[in-house]
């Protein structure tokens, strides 16, 4: 079997870093040493260190996002109104998806999707582009349908829950269906709750 490229080496060494150490707590010297590379390859294969926390969030997150926008294409391709239950599978679902239980990189991409979610460094939300804010749209437009009450911030705001709530359950997931069943039922309920009253 051929060995990984240096690029690919500082993609694996990058993510696993990012996810147990953050954007901030990882340094170039860190990722370089970890992939047995020089500490300028960074610079050669990515261009600076926030370009590289880009690629690897689109290498883990671009395969969740092509799953997100088929599933709602075949919602869509119905006619009717989706039901919150089914937008809600077709947005979650490709996470548990592509973070089964018991997969050792699964659960790191999941501390890397709450990296993204909650590290204070911008470089760690600067990663997104429009094929990203496409389906973040599409998704928002379709919930929109189903949830007419609901403010434009407040839908963001579950809809940010939803991809936190599952990302954090991948962390250390459980085995088997039920848990996958308990998180759709649960996000569900959250998604299609009354809004708030303020």
């Amino acid at each position: 079997m051929a060995t990984p490229d240096t690029r690919t080496q500082l993609l694996d060494a990058a993510e696993r870093l990012f996810a147990e150490h953050g954007y901030s707590g990882t340094s170039v010297r860190a990722i370089t040493d970890r992939a047995g590379a020089n500490v300028a390859a960074v610079g050669y294969h990515f261009g600076s260190k926030a370009q590289l926390m880009a690629a690897v969030a689109r290498r883990a997150i671009e395969p969740i996002t092509a799953a997100q926008s088929a599933g709602l294409d075949r919602l869509l391709a119905e006619g009717a109104t989706p039901a919150v239950a089914e937008l809600v599978e077709a947005f979650a679902g490709p996470m548990f998806d592509a973070m089964p239980a018991g997969d050792p990189s699964g659960a790191r991409r999941s501390r890397l999707i709450v990296t993204i979610l909650t590290d204070p460094a911008e470089e760690t939300r600067a990663w997104s582009g429009p094929a990203e804010q496409s389906v973040q749209e599409r998704f928002a437009a379709a919930f929109r349908l189903t949830l007419p009450d609901l403010s434009g911030d407040e839908l963001f705001f579950r809809m940010r829950g939803v991809l936190a709530v599952t990302a954090v359950d991948r962390v250390s997931p459980a085995e088997g269906q039920a848990a996958r069943h308990f998180a759709m039922t649960f996000l569900s309920a959250a998604m299609g709750a009354p809004p708030t009253r303020i």
